[in-house]
């Protein structure tokens, strides 16, 4: 499933890494239950700084909220990001190579420019 050029923007703007990506995955996996930064450094097999810096994005995203100081759980913020959560898992499990290479890949600042002004346009 090829993913959109909105939902391509918000790869790159979100996930910035594929430790981020697993992470996402991983807490989305079960939505109802509210992790522990610990829990998520035994099951991703991370360093708790990797997972903090991962949580801290994926929070400030949208993705992820923060239910307190110490535990986390899955819960977009809005249907767009739900969507992207789906898009980006399908994509992921169908071409995990398109999905690094796209994490990977050095941004275009040209293309980095028109998707912010797009994006920020939708919220108005």
């Amino acid at each position: 499933m090829p993913l959109n050029r909105e939902m391509t923007g918000l790869v790159r703007q979100h996930i910035r890494s594929v430790w981020t990506l697993e992470l996402l995955l991983l807490m989305r996996s079960r939505p109802d239950y509210a992790w522990s930064a610990p829990e998520l450094v035994q099951e991703l097999r991370a360093s708790s700084y990797l997972v903090a810096s991962n949580l801290e994005g994926l929070t400030q995203a949208g993705l992820v909220l923060a239910e307190d100081e110490s535990r986390y759980r899955y819960a977009p913020a809005n249907d767009v990001l739900a969507a992207f959560a789906d898009a980006v898992e399908a994509a992921y499990r169908q071409r995990p190579v398109a999905i690094i290479n796209l994490i990977s890949a050095p941004e275009d600042p040209v293309q980095a420019l028109a998707d912010a002004f797009k994006l920020k346009g939708r919220d108005r």
